[in-house]
């Protein structure tokens, strides 16, 4: 199997846009089935050889490791881009006959996760742990949780912190997430506890003056995110209480917020759909999944 197929295919992936953290798992994928194919004794270099019984191969291979047909689902959406960007569009159609999820028999796998809304005792024991090792991550798990940031957007929180303080200092209750935002797509986002995002943007300000302007304080993006990960995880958010978490409390609290204030719950469901990125039409995903803490209790 030549090192030229793989060179391509993660090219292609790269060139089919997206978010950091989106661009990187795709190309991570593209090399992974580059790999699988040599693996499986397919001799082929260049994307115009793939043929239906490759893809059908590789996701049979990934089957027999008991891998998820979510991840499955999701590994198939990145091979279908690199065709797509590659000019192979009839394999990259999601209705293929033979590439379809249902015919490749990966489909039905739930959206919905398992994770839950982090509490807040166990987001102060993270906390306190974390503390002990990197200041930095300690901060922007807290703005995850009040702000309801992803990863990436916390680790390039730094370019917006003193612009957040300003909007809250003037009596706004939104501010924008501009830099990480997935797709590109900056939001406006609620803050429900101005008292509190003030007070972390205020220690956040401080510890980047102090580290080269950075809150995650390594020389790359990519070293950030990886120091962000993996510091939380060495300190327990996995499962449940993965980083996604912090995500799902943010969005529990900004939907009471919104319905205390006077909102009927499909309305606050709508709008923290927005506040999270996702849009107004998934006020109901928000529902069911972000808030099932809620639904639950």
């Amino acid at each position: 199997m030549s090192n030229k197929l793989s060179k391509q295919l993660v090219t292609l992936a790269r060139q089919g846009g997206g978010s950091f953290k989106t661009v990187s798992n795709r190309s991570k994928i593209a090399s992974r089935f580059s790999e699988r194919l040599a693996t499986l004794n397919i001799q082929i270099r260049d994307v115009s050889h793939i043929k239906t019984k490759h893809i059908e191969n590789y996701i049979r291979s990934r089957q027999e490791e008991n891998i998820s047909s979510r991840t499955l689902q999701n590994e198939m959406a990145a091979i279908r881009s690199v065709l797509s960007q590659g000019g192979r569009n009839i394999l990259a159609n999601p209705s293929h006959e033979k590439l379809s999820n249902e015919a490749l028999k990966i489909s039905g796998a739930s959206r919905e996760g398992k994770k839950i809304a982090i509490t807040d005792e166990r987001l102060a024991e993270v906390v306190a742990a974390v503390s002990l090792k990197d200041e930095g991550v300690a901060l922007g798990i807290q703005l995850a949780r009040y702000i309801g940031l992803r990863a990436e957007e916390v680790v390039q929180s730094a370019k917006s912190l003193k612009t957040w303080k300003q909007n809250l200092a003037a009596g706004e209750n939104k501010i924008s997430v501009v830099f990480g935002s997935k797709g590109g797509r900056a939001r406006d986002v609620t803050i429900f506890e101005p008292e509190k995002v003030m007070y972390l943007l205020n220690q956040a300000i401080s510890y980047t003056n102090e580290n080269n302007g950075k809150l995650i304080n390594k020389p790359t993006l990519h070293q950030s995110l990886d120091r962000f990960h993996n510091v939380l995880r060495e300190n327990g958010m996995t499962g449940v209480n993965s980083p996604h978490s912090l995500r799902y409390a943010y969005s529990r609290d900004a939907v009471n917020f919104h319905v205390e204030n006077g909102m009927s719950r499909k309305e606050a469901e709508a709008l923290v759909s927005m506040d999270l990125g996702h849009g107004d039409g998934r006020g109901a995903y928000v529902a069911r999944v972000y808030n099932r803490m809620i639904n639950d209790e």
